[in-house]
Parts: structure tokens; sequence; C-alpha cells
């Protein structure tokens, strides 16, 4: 920004330009007659406080004026028609190096404000029409006005309504056509949801609602909707609705760095929304916000206020000779009493941040670089992650800028990309809209984008597409058109049942809206808060079902067990619905499905459901576990397998092997082998069932019928912790600190005890046993034990022609010690572990007589 004062004088010769205010509360008309003084004149240029304002009044003047006339200048859109006159602008965006007859800057009491004063001041001190200049505003500005501008004329114009306090109402009693105030957007939800449970549904308005998102929620209360609107304080500027009460939820606000009071004035701009034209209105509090004092309740209806004592002002006049520079000459003080210095704004601070950044000080050297710099720090925080993300960005831009001149599309599309989605929530949507509003502004600025029309229109549609998503997301949310009709039939007194219907997805509609879903053979209610909306739900729903409930039930009956799906719980689920639980049976094969409780007009419904229930688990049991059933199935054709088979289901696929079972053949050996069985040590088992395939449905047969969880081990594991397994898993047998996978087992007893029994002679134990297992050495001796394999620590280490001595001895068989002669006693040879071992790890195990 530079100096404007200069701009604005009037030539030698010409008149003196009229300056003139219209100060006074709300519902005064000032806004309409600035319009009408603006058409007045051949050009003009007229400032709101807010975007949507802008947006509102370039509608306005399009309908009066054509499009070919009227200019809408914000941060984020510039429409500018070649032969443009009137221009209605947020205060920022204003053009003031155009030269026009009129000007107008609306609510010019915000000069006041801490975080925006500044650019409100300096319009109030540099913009000029050529033949006419208005403010429009509170009373409390008019001492500041006559200070700084001592040839300004100021009317004031009286309310056109009574504005009256009733005092706290409850927020359940609230008059139709209320607006709620709050001052955070947890708050202003919570207030919502709560009219939505009571009262049928509200509007939402918030400043950070996109103007098609706030247009849209003013048109669902505009048009009765709904009877109530929830907003922030943002409503206090510009919004002409038909409100007959306004109830403030607080009297304190979080202005940014603390929380505060709020001023009388800042009540009054709010409350002064109720009545609109001859029309009165009424205000008071509501919720838990204690009663307004008297002192206030008097300021606000007789509109008597303390006035402003100074406004906020920022150094125009700026040096760009550095970043340094120009640092300086921002943080001036004010030239004169009446001004003041604000807050640090945004684009100062990142100005601050940025001068940080070593790249950032070396590229910006002399006038131009500092320039762009102060350009690009201007581009508004609209996102306020307050992460530094904002600074780094205008870092990148600046340097892009600097070096290309324009802004690489690529980049642009990219951002666009990202925030063109319309999932997440509603606050993640407003976010998104946030991050639109970034790219539209960087899109505006003169010389940034090529084709940046193009790029306006594509910041455009995005911010549609997300608005219009948004608006429906506030509707689904605050909006119950269902309640509503449900409560007044209720109303009413009469005892009329709510018309009900089932559509093709299973919904539920009562009255025309959807109460919730058919799931399974029960329904899922939406939730709701009110006791007596919740009984006239209930009611509806268990009717619409029962009739229903038949063509269901045929549908179920025509389903494959595909269609079913079991959880690590037991629990069945059908169409995402859980309807059955498995319950123990008469053995772990043949678990029972326990139907939940459904509405069924009667148990022949239920058994009819329940009969091909069981149809369908037991088949698709039989596919899950298929090698199993295969077995059994070939061991039942041989008489003398037929109680293994026995056995192996009652047990769950492992059974203990008993001494009888000595007496199997070779050929019935190799018999079960080729069909899936393993005869071991210890146990005869079903290697196949305890594959990751089929080991989660055997942990959840053995959790059933055992009624204790059995975790489901990692592929490839050999040894499981005790501690962290309590129980073994399936196809694991314990050994001590460990539990052992049961082909391991085997492979390991066969070799530590051949035949059945301890080695002839004691052998040492090879060093690389405990890795093979994938256990520590030190738990070696324990694992052993638990196995009931004798063993005892070594003598003192020695050398052998393989390697050192192991720390651990397997005790060979004793034997029968004869009388016999004296003979010199001979060194035995090593031996070497049998070749074809089926476990590798012991391959290399040496052996030597017991000391």
């Amino acid at each position: 920004m530079t100096a404007r004062s200069s701009s604005f004088m009037p030539a030698a010769g010409q008149p003196p330009r009229l300056i003139h205010a219209i100060l006074g509360p709300t519902n005064t008309g000032k806004t309409h007659y600035a319009l009408t003084r603006m058409m007045a004149h051949q050009s003009g240029i007229i400032g709101f406080p807010l975007r949507l304002l802008a947006r509102e009044n370039y509608e306005r003047l399009v309908k009066l004026k054509g499009e070919r006339h009227v200019a809408l200048l914000t941060g984020e859109e510039k429409i500018i028609p070649p032969h443009a006159r009137w221009f209605s602008c947020t205060v920022e965006a204003m053009p003031l190096d155009r030269k026009v007859d009129f000007i107008a800057i609306d609510e010019i009491q915000l000069a006041a404000d801490p975080d925006r004063g500044h650019i409100f001041t300096d319009r109030l001190l540099h913009a000029r029409g050529t033949g006419e200049t208005l403010f429009l505003g509170a009373e409390t500005i008019r001492g500041l006005l006559k200070q700084l501008i001592p040839s300004i004329t100021i009317e004031t114009r009286a309310r056109l309504s009574h504005l009256t306090n009733i005092g706290p109402v409850n927020l359940t009693r609230l008059p139709p056509r209320s607006a709620i105030v709050a001052f955070s957007a947890t708050e202003v939800y919570a207030i919502a949801e709560a009219i939505r449970q009571k009262r049928g549904g509200c509007a939402i308005i918030m400043g950070r609602l996109s103007p098609r998102t706030r247009n849209a929620q003013v048109a669902l209360y505009q048009n009765r909707d709904v009877d109530y609107l929830v907003a922030t304080d943002a409503i206090g500027m510009g919004l002409n609705m038909d409100v007959d009460h306004v109830a403030l939820a607080a009297l304190h606000k979080f202005d940014g760095l603390a929380s505060r009071a709020l001023t009388p004035q800042e009540v009054a701009q709010i409350t002064g929304r109720a009545g609109r034209g001859m029309h009165d209105g009424t205000f008071g509090t509501t919720g838990s916000c204690p009663p307004m004092s008297q002192e206030l309740i008097k300021a606000v209806e007789d509109h008597k206020f303390e006035p402003l004592h100074a406004l906020y002002w920022r150094q125009t006049a700026l040096d760009y000779s550095s970043p340094e520079t120009l640092y300086h000459s921002l943080m001036r003080k004010p030239p004169r009493p009446g001004l003041i210095t604000g807050r640090t704004a945004s684009d100062l601070d990142v100005l601050t941040g940025l001068m940080q950044m070593e790249d950032i000080r070396a590229a910006a050297r002399g006038t131009k670089a500092t320039t762009l710099l102060w350009e690009v720090c201007q581009i508004p925080d609209f996102r306020k992650l307050g992460d530094g993300s904002h600074t780094r960005l205008c870092g990148r831009l600046f340097l892009d800028l600097l070096k290309h001149h324009r802004i690489p599309p690529a980049w642009m599309e990219g951002q666009l990309r990202g925030l063109d989605r319309l999932d997440g929530d509603m606050d993640t949507l407003m976010h998104r809209l946030s991050g639109v509003r970034v790219c539209a502004y960087i899109a505006a600025r003169t010389g940034w984008m090529p084709q940046s029309r193009h790029w306006q229109e594509r910041c455009r549609t995005v911010e549609d597409r997300l608005s219009d998503t948004l608006h429906e997301r506030l509707k689904e949310r605050f909006v119950n058109k269902r309640a509503t009709a449900l409560l007044r039939r209720s109303d009413t007194g009469q005892r009329v049942e709510a018309l009900y219907a089932i559509t093709p997805q299973n919904r539920i509609l009562v009255e025309g809206h959807e109460i919730g879903r058919i799931t399974g053979f029960g329904m899922n209610l939406d939730a709701t808060a009110d006791p007596q909306e919740s009984a006239l739900l209930l009611k509806a729903g268990k009717r619409a079902l029962h009739h229903a409930m038949p063509a269901r039930i045929r549908y179920f009956l025509q389903q494959e067990m595909t269609a079913l799906h079991i959880t690590e719980a037991g629990h069945i689920h059908w169409e995402g619905a859980h309807i059955a639980s498995l319950t123990r049976g008469e053995d772990l094969f043949n678990p029972h499905s326990q139907l939940l409780p459904g509405e069924f007009r009667d148990t022949y419904q239920s058994r009819q459901v329940q009969e091909h229930l069981h149809t369908l688990i037991n088949a698709l049991l039989r596919k899950t576990l298929a090698p199993f059933f295969q077995m059994e199935a070939h061991l039942q054709k041989t008489a003398s397998l037929r109680g293994l088979a026995y056995r192996l289901r009652k047990d769950g696929g492992t059974t203990p092997t008993l001494p009888e079972d000595r007496a199997i053949s070779r050929e019935e050996k190799r018999f079960l082998h080729h069909h899936g069985v393993q005869i071991g040590e210890q146990f005869i088992y079903c290697p196949r069932l305890f594959k990751p395939a089929y080991l989660p449905m055997m942990s959840l047969l053995h959790t059933i019928w055992h009624g204790r969880e059995y975790r489901i081990p990692h592929a490839g594991s050999i040894c499981l912790p005790s501690a962290d397994y309590p129980t073994p898993p399936p196809g694991w047998q314990n050994a001590g600190p460990v539990h052992i996978r049961l082909d391991k087992l085997n492979a390991l007893l066969r070799l530590l005890r051949p035949h059945g029994k301890p080695p002839r002679h004691n052998q040492l134990i090879p060093p690389t046993l405990a890795s093979s297992l994938g256990v520590k050495s030190a738990l070696l001796p324990a694992l052993l034990k638990g196995l009931g394999i004798a063993h005892h620590p070594p003598q003192p280490l020695e050398e052998t022609r393989y390697g050192p001595a192991a720390p651990l001895i397997i005790l060979g068989r004793p034997h029968k010690h004869k009388t016999a002669p004296t003979r010199t006693k001979k060194t035995r040879k090593p031996q070497r572990a049998v070749a074809d071992s089926p476990f590798a790890a012991l391959q290399n195990w040496a052996i030597r007589p017991s000391s």
C-alpha cells in the first residue's frame, strides 16, 4: 500500500468534495440509502466489511443496473466488466486508484477493531469520491469523525422499529422466528443439536461459511422450513432476515487473545437484528447465560453507548528498499491524536517469519523484490492453522513469482485437486473452503497466474461444490423435518398414527421422512434425545417392519452361504448386520448358531430363519475346513480307523497318541499320511488344519468349544512365548516357557529320543539349536524339562573336532554294569548325527560318552 491522500485532493478551482456520514443503530436503512446515492452518480465504489455482504449487494445492483455496469471485487472474486461503473467491494479490495464520483464505507466504526481497524482508518482518511464520500456506521464514532475530518457533515437516523428486552428464556421455550447467538463453533453445534431435538431443526450462520452456503441457510430459514436460526456474532453485520427475537447464549467472547465481556455496542449490533422495517423485535438471553444487567438493557434499548476514543492505524507510506526498512516503516507511530497502533496483523506476522528464512533474505533484495514480498505477505490466512504453514506457503509463492514471474499452473491444479473432495464432516468441508479461498485470492491477483480468469472460475466451481455439500451436511445434521412432522401431529392432541413405508434399500420412511433402516431382522432407528419423538418413531418403525418381515424372510431363505460373514468374535453378519452368534454345540466342528431377537411376528418365522441359518453355517464350515471333513470321510470308510476319526473330531484335529495306536499297520499309516493325518511321538494330528488359511477358523472353534480365547500366531512361527500365549494355539504343544509347533516338536523328539527312548549315549546340544527354534539359549534347559527330556550341564568346556562343546548334555540310557576284567580304556570316536534328519538344525550334533 502507498499513501493515497494526494490522490483524493480536489484540483485547484474545483469546489470542495462533499464528505458526510449517516450514523445510527441497525435497521435505519443506511445501506439502502448508500446504494441509492451511489446509483445517482455516474460511477461509484462502496466498501463492505464482509465478502458475503459485497456479493449480496452486487446482486442487488445487477438487478437494477445490469451485469455490464456492475463490478464485484473481493479478495477471492473479481468480476469487472469493461464498462463497469459501480463497484461492490470488501473494504480491503476497494480499487482506490480508480477515480469515481462516489465512495461509501459501511460499518466505519470497525476502524476501532484491533485486527482490521487500520484498513477502515486508512479508507476514512484517504478514500474520497470526486463528488461525494459517505460513511455509514454507529453513533459511537461521531466524535472521532469530527476530530479527524473537521469538514464532515453528520446525520443521525433513528431506528425504524423498537427493541425490547424480555429477559431470559429457556432454550426449549424460545418463540418461533428466533435467532440464538453463540461465540464459538462448538457452542453453535451444541445449541443447534438441542434445537433439532426439541423443535425440529434450525439454520446455521457462521463467519466461516461461504456466501453460497450462507445464502442457502438463510433461504432455509426465510422459506420457513425451520423456525430457528443459530449463529455466531457474524449475524450482526448486515444480515437482513425476518427475525423476531434474538437470544444471546453468552455475554463473553474470545477476541483472539482472551475471553472478555461483550461491550454494549456489540450487544446492540447483534440484538438489533430482531425486528425489520416497522416490525418491532425483542432480545434476551437463553441457556446457561445469566440475565443482562439493567444498565446493559437500558443502553441497548435507548441506543446510548460510550463513544470511541481512538481508531487503529498503520502506516501506508512504506519504504520498500529492503525487508528491514519495510518492517521499520510499518512499525512507525501514529502521526496524530485519535489514532493508535493495533495488533500485529497476519501480514506483518508473515513478513517477520519470512525475514528469518535465509533463502528469502537472499532473494528479497531491492525495491522490486521487497514490494513483491509485501504483496505476497498480504495473502489472507483464511485457514488459521497456527502451524507456520501459511508463512511457508507465502515464501514458496514469493520465490516462484520472483524467479518465473508467474505461479506455476501445476501448483494451483494440485491445490484445487486436493481440496475438491466432498468427504469428511462439516469442519473438514469448512477447512477446505478456507483453502479454496486462499487459492481464489491468489488467482484474483493481477499478473500472478497465467489465464487468471480460468483459475478464478475453477476456484469458484470448487467452492460452489463444497458449499452445496456443506449446506446439505448442515441440513442433514441440524434439520429434522421428520421430527417436526411427528411433533406437530403430537401437538394437535389427535391420536393419528403416522404413515410409513419401506424402500427397496430397506429404509424406513415415516411421514415421508427416513427414520432408520432395517438391519438383519431388526431395525436401527435414528438416535433422538426426545422421549416423545422416540416413542413415535419406535411405534411407526415396528409397524413398518412387521409389514415387511414376510418378504424379508423369503429373501433370506434364498441366500447362499457366501452371504454370511463370521467375525473373529464368532458373530454372524448378514448384509452388514449382526443377526446371530456361534455357541458351543455337539462337538467342536459342529457349533450351534444362536439367532438374535428380531421383530418376528411369531415363532414360526424365527424357526424358519434359524433352520436355514444352521444349514448355511454347516455348509460354510465344510467349505472352510474342507481338508478335515474330506479326511474324516475317508477314515470312516475303514473300520479300524473309525475310532481315530472320532477322536480327531472330538479333540479338534489333534488327539494324544495312545498305546493302542502302536497297532496301526504300515499300510494304515501310509493311508493316514496320504489323507493328511500325521502320527507323532505324542500326538496324532492334521497338519493342514493349522496352516494360516485354516487357523483363524480353528482358533474360533476352539474358543467357542473350550470357552477361552486362543490367539492366532504369526505365520512361520516355530516357538511362541508362553507369557504371550497363555493357552497353546491349536496345533501347538506347551514346552515349559514356550509352545512348539507340533510338526517341529515331532522332528525334535525323534532325534532327542529315537524310537521314543533316550539315546544310548549322552549327547551334546549343538550351538545352533536355540536359533533354529527361535528362542534364547537361556530357555533351553526349561524347554527340555517341559518336554520331559533328562539333561544336565557339561563338564568344563573342551575343544572337539566339531568345535567347542555345547552348554547342555542330553542324558543317555543307563547301562547295567557287570564285573569284568580290567581293560584298557579306549577313546570312542565322535559319531555324526543322522544325515536324513527332518530337523535340519540338529544335523551337526556331536555324541560323546558321559564323563
